[in-house]
């Protein structure tokens, strides 16, 4: 199926830079010495990475720097450089073009750190799978150093990174909303999403002598300005999604008009207490122009949005709406005395290019420089294949809709059959096993939606919630047939399906789960309901487990019809927002009744622009019009709450059983307590009652010696001593109580007061937290 929105130019129609008569590079160089080699005195792109460099499509670097490379420019790649100083930014030498800096596949901060803020010791995309070898935040770090290494030359920053910090965001380590990457980074320009498209017209016209700075209005970038773009007109978001009375906060849209003009929004599309905002008025034009072209949405300041959070949680709104590259705005939201300005996202690939970019020359190992060591990330999907990228779900919780976009965009199977034969045989190891045919879902190969107007003017978050839209294509025969073809493909012994298949797409079309049961599934099957209650699923924009219900039911059958024993794995999310104790204890007890006892749980991680995080950091239902009444949504916050959320979805593991029977006593559910099949956990042993009372007395003689003694054992001579130490004790309890109180869920299941003494208990933080 072809693309129904479509770009004015297709990806490598560009005439090709002069030194292509170089050649192809077997790998791009790291070294001066691979320069050499290759006949270059110099690099017109240097690419700068938080990963090692794996020359494969499901790397970005080696997909944009091959992109870049078959239009003929010479690039090179510094991969995971010493950010300490500028030494290693320097070592290819002066980029005749640009730097172009990305943290790599993954968000540093998410690399970095667990959900629980805890640090991680190992690195996937590293070799030897050594952790600390790219910096916290790293596209900031990197574009600085860049900055130092070669004064004047210019930076992109691109990748998922800078992607998801384009504009004024909730950043959960710092637990503060930080303002724009641009601004943090000081980088010239920022690609969002996948950046073929902006990033080819931006290197070529670079290469033809043009100022980067004038290049202003390109798709899929982010730019800093003083004013809007001339010719471009201004509309205020509240007149999109009027967020209602906010108060007491003074003017909080007031911005210097950056149009001429005698027409003035009208009254009842303002904010109450907002300042009039001057548009200027429609130009006259041969043809009739649509609404949303040349048109932007002035968001909240910065400064607005960093203290309050219904207008942050509208902000949140508005971008979301706009993502759609069909019908678009751009977005400019101002920083100080500057503006961060978001242009409308990129066109969609078409099946041609799409093609053509998977086609390119890639090794499909690491560069050899790396010897023997193993890189976990390659070794996982080495023998697998991307059919298809972007993903209409809208999950609330991820961030492949902001990255990728939800236009699904797919190779054709003859393409796909290519890379099917190349890895079985060029690829070192493979033993006729293909790990994976898919995406960011098994299942949404090619299907697209059916009315190309709808497609391009639509603005639902999601096309299959809260039910599947009426104009969404779910016959999966594309799929399917692509499955046959390839499995009986010479030297192919079996093709798996590893990623997560959308089940509520999946009933709909029955043969696809026959096909899945008889020949795809390796004994085990990944889904995610992700909950089982409709507060969080809600909030995640999830189906109910019905859908999932009839899925099993199907999955069984034409496993059983295949005499095979075949088991689904579901994935489930603790600490989502929307969810209460109660919701986690109803999963607890979905998964005891359902015999399922998970080995590896995920508590929600609150990645920056998200709707999810925003709904964490507001507690504000930001998926309908947000006002001041708007539904309030219980988020589990801090350690021991959301360590809570987790040790419910591990209900069978020992070390959760005293956190678990605590806070079923805490919530009235004793009779959850025993031995018997209908009880979750079972109750106190001989051993841990001995241990609790030995911690007792511990905790006595602590108190003791630290606090004061308790009344009864004061002295009456020593009241002066003892009224001190009891005004500690008080000022000691106030504290912990309000750190109780910022971890309630909001649910009937909340903390009681005796748990609040360990919240306040500083050897029971992160390290982070104690460092505040």
């Amino acid at each position: 199926m072809q693309a129904t929105i479509k770009a004015d130019r297709s990806l490598f129609s560009y005439p090709k830079y002069w030194p292509h008569c170089l050649g192809t590079a077997p790998f791009l160089p790291m070294s001066k010495e691979e320069m050499d080699a290759l006949g270059w005195d110099s690099c017109d792109v240097i690419l700068v990475t938080g990963d090692a460099y794996v020359d494969h499509p499901s790397f970005g670097m080696a997909v944009i720097g091959r992109v870049l490379e078959a239009h003929g420019f010479r690039v090179g790649i510094i991969a995971q450089p010493d950010w300490k100083s500028k030494d290693d930014f320097m070592k290819l030498g002066k980029p005749n073009l640009y730097f172009g800096v990305t943290a790599g596949n993954m968000d540093s901060m998410i690399n970095r750190y667990t959900s629980d803020k805890k640090l991680r010791h190992d690195d996937a995309y590293t070799p030897g799978n050594v952790g600390g070898k790219r910096p916290d935040r790293a596209v900031t770090v990197y574009a600085q150093r860049c900055r130092e290494a070669f004064k004047g030359v210019p930076v992109i920053a691109g990748g998922i990174e800078a992607s998801l910090r384009r504009i004024a965001h909730y950043d959960y380590w710092s637990e503060k909303v930080r303002r724009s990457v641009l601004f943090d980074s000081k980088a010239d320009m920022l690609f969002f999403g996948n950046a073929e498209r902006p990033l080819v017209e931006v290197t070529h016209r670079l290469a033809a002598g043009e100022n980067i700075a004038d290049m202003r209005d390109i798709r899929g970038t982010a730019i800093i300005v003083k004013e809007a773009l001339p010719e471009w007109q201004g509309v205020d978001s509240t007149s999109l999604d009027r967020p209602g009375k906010i108060d007491p906060i003074p003017s909080p849209y007031i911005m210097e008009p950056e149009c001429d003009s005698e027409e003035k929004n009208s009254k009842s599309s303002e904010a109450p207490d907002a300042a009039p905002i001057v548009i200027q008025p429609p130009q006259k034009e041969k043809e009739k122009r649509k609404p949303w072209e040349n048109v932007y949405v002035k968001l909240p300041a910065y400064e607005t949005v960093k203290d309050n959070k219904t207008l942050y949680a509208h902000t949140s709104r508005i971008l979301h709406q706009e993502t759609n590259p069909g019908c678009a705005r751009a977005l400019m939201q101002r920083h100080g005395d500057r503006h961060i300005w978001i242009n409308p996202p990129a066109m969609p690939l078409e099946t041609e290019e799409m093609d053509a970019v998977f086609d390119l020359p890639y090794q499909r190992i690491p560069h050899p420089v790396y010897g023997d060591a193993k890189i976990p990330a390659y070794d996982m999907i080495r023998f697998s294949i991307n059919i298809m990228r972007g993903c209409y779900g809208g999950c609330t919780f991820c961030s492949i809709t902001e990255h990728e976009g939800r236009i699904i965009q797919s190779r054709s199977e003859d393409s796909i059959i290519r890379e099917i034969e190349q890895i079985r045989d060029t690829v070192p190891g493979f033993t006729g096993v293909i790990s994976d045919l898919g995406g960011p879902t098994a299942n949404m190969y090619r299907l697209r939606c059916k009315s190309p107007k709808a497609e391009a003017t639509c603005r639902r978050p999601s096309c299959v919630y809260p039910s599947i839209c009426a104009h969404m294509d779910t016959d999966h025969k594309p799929t399917i047939d692509l499955y046959r073809r390839a499995r009986n493909l010479p030297g192919i012994k079996k093709i798996l399906i590893a990623s997560g298949v959308r089940y509520d797409l999946a009933i709909e079309d029955p043969e696809y789960i026959k096909e899945l049961a008889l020949h795809h599934v390796g004994g085990y099957l990944k889904i995610a309901p992700e909950h089982t209650e409709e507060g969080p699923l809600s909030k995640m924009m999830k189906p109910g487990m019905g859908t999932y219900d009839r899925f099993k039911e199907l999955f069984d059958k034409y496993s059983e019809e295949a005499g095979k024993k075949q088991y689904l794995i579901p994935y489930f999310i603790a600490s989502h927002p929307g969810t209460t104790d109660e919701d986690m204890l109803s999963l607890a007890i979905w998964l005891k009744e359902n015999k399922f006892k998970l080995d590896q749980v995920q508590n929600f991680y609150p990645s920056p622009m998200a709707t999810a995080t925003t709904m964490y950091h507001t507690e504000v239902n930001s998926l309908r019009k947000v006002t001041k009444d708007s539904e309030e949504v219980p988020s589990a916050k801090g350690e021991i709450h959301r360590r809570l959320h987790k040790a419910m979805l591990r209900y069978h593991d020992p070390k959760n059983f005293a956190q678990i029977r605590k806070a079923l006593v805490n919530m009235g559910r004793e009779d959850l307590i025993g031995r018997g099949p209908q009880h979750l956990v079972p109750p106190e042993t001989a051993d841990e009652k001995r241990q609790k009372a030995q911690r007792g007395r511990k905790g006595e003689r602590a108190l003791t010696k630290h606090t004061g003694l308790p009344p009864s054992f004061q002295r009456k001579s020593n009241g002066k001593t003892g009224g001190k130490s009891n005004t500690q004790n008080t000022k000691s309890g106030g504290r912990q109580e309000q750190s109780s109180g910022s971890n309630r869920s909001g649910g009937k299941g909340g903390f009681s007061g005796n748990q609040a003494v360990n919240v306040g208990n500083k050897s029971n933080r992160p390290k982070a937290q104690r460092s505040k």
